[in-house]
């Protein structure tokens, strides 16, 4: 606009200037407008132009706009799906655990009796934890074990499925377990980390007559009845401890089932209460019953088992003590003619921690499998050692055996050596 009014005042100065030189002539004034007229149009197609030129940048600039804001609408969708996937990892992470245990121990031991020395270097265990927390109420746990370092057809080696089940909190107090879990009886079969316990090996009573580490499928209730009291009532698989083409031995060690393919004719009931009332002080008794430990295979009948056991465990400054009695009574025509209708056994444990990571002890244990007669079947058993635990979690262990038994049995006598861990 401000050219066109440019260029037309300069065409009126210019025919001013022509009017007062000269009076022109209507040809003369009428090319002067053709001329005019003429820039006038170039004047308008620039303008055009311009107008075009404009309308092009403005669609640029609106496009560009638009491509930043679905950019910028794309960079937060990524960042929050990024933040929300991270979240969930955090989430899953701080839901799940793992954790897992594992011992090497070493025996040089001479058999007294014989030529059954045991002089050999073993990887005894490998186990880990896998658990995880569903909600605040609901979680699952599991227990997956290498036993003797290889595993296989000719192989020493097992591979075992101690533990799976899933526990939900019906209130504060009270809870309940479903699948495949430890029995609640004794000290080690719950808790049987190398280093919470003394000694390379478990020792003899828990392992011959608890026995540990026995596991059954089944269902648990679990709660606190009052302050310090605890309960632990569960229904499982039961033992069977016939053999099918040898002689049944009773032994109850061999009617572990491990749920594999267990057979289920007749359950196992478990009731145990705990009092842990006094800091450092732990009282406990277990009762089970199965109506036949023979899951109807023996052919002289049913054979009812019912054990009892109990134990204390009682640490007090430096020192500590660990005891425990277990008897089972077999009832039955069968068990009693090789005197397996009752397997008793006990140990008494102290302990004395000279530092914080040195800790010495003794124990002596007695136990039976054949005590319903009057043959001489038991075995005597001391043990003399230490533990060192360079870290809370490992410990370093040796020790003395010391072994009388039965006429005619393996008697080993020597040192064990062992390394653990947990975390």
């Amino acid at each position: 606009m401000i050219f066109k009014r440019t260029v037309l005042a300069a065409s009126l100065l210019a025919l001013a200037s022509v009017t007062q030189a000269a009076t022109p002539s209507n040809e003369e004034i009428w090319q002067l407008l053709q001329e005019m007229k003429a820039q006038m149009a170039d004047v308008q197609q620039q303008n055009q132009q311009l107008t075009a030129e404009n309308q092009a940048l403005k669609g640029k600039v609106e496009t560009n706009q638009q491509l930043a804001i679905e950019a910028n609408e794309a960079v937060e969708a990524v960042a929050l799906a990024t933040e929300e996937a991270v979240s969930n990892v955090s989430l899953i992470g701080d839901r799940t655990t793992i954790g897992g245990y594992g011992e090497l121990h070493y025996n040089n031991l001479e058999d007294k009796n014989g030529a059954a020395d045991k002089d050999e270097i073993d990887f005894h265990r490998f186990v880990l934890f896998f658990g995880h927390e569903f909600n605040d109420d609901l979680r699952f746990f599991s227990e997956l074990e290498l036993e003797h370092s290889i595993a296989g057809e000719g192989k020493s080696g097992e591979v075992e499925l101690e533990q799976a089940y899933i526990e939900y909190d019906i209130n504060e107090q009270h809870r309940v377990k479903g699948g495949l879990f430890l029995t609640p009886v004794g000290i080690l079969n719950e808790t049987h980390e190398p280093n919470t316990f003394y000694g390379t090996e478990r020792n003899a009573v828990e392992k011959n007559i608890v026995p540990s580490t026995w596991w059954a499928a089944g269902t648990m209730f679990s709660g606190e009845i009052a302050e310090g009291f605890s309960y632990d009532v569960a229904v499982t698989s039961g033992l069977d401890v016939s053999k099918k083409g040898t002689k049944t031995s009773y032994k109850i060690r061999d009617g572990r089932q491990k749920v594999a393919k267990a057979l289920a004719d007749d359950f196992a009931y478990t009731g145990r209460v705990k009092w842990t009332a006094i800091p450092g002080v732990e009282l406990a008794a277990t009762v089970q019953y199965q109506e036949d430990i023979t899951q109807g295979q023996d052919a002289t009948g049913n054979v009812s088992a019912t054990l009892f056991e109990a134990h204390a465990v009682i640490e007090r400054g430096d020192f500590g003590l660990r005891a425990l009695y277990a008897t089972w009574d077999l009832d039955g025509k069968a068990p009693k003619v090789d005197g397996y209708d009752e397997q008793t056994g006990w140990y008494v444990e102290p302990s004395y921690q000279i530092s914080s990571n040195f800790g010495v002890f003794a124990r002596y244990s007695e136990w039976d499998n054949q005590a319903g007669d009057s043959a001489d079947s038991e075995y005597e058993q001391f043990d003399l050692g230490v533990n060192w635990w360079p870290h809370q979690d490992v410990v370093v262990k040796l020790d003395y055996q010391d072994q009388t038994v039965p006429t005619g049995k393996t008697e080993l006598d020597g040192i064990n050596v062992g390394l653990g861990y947990q975390f």
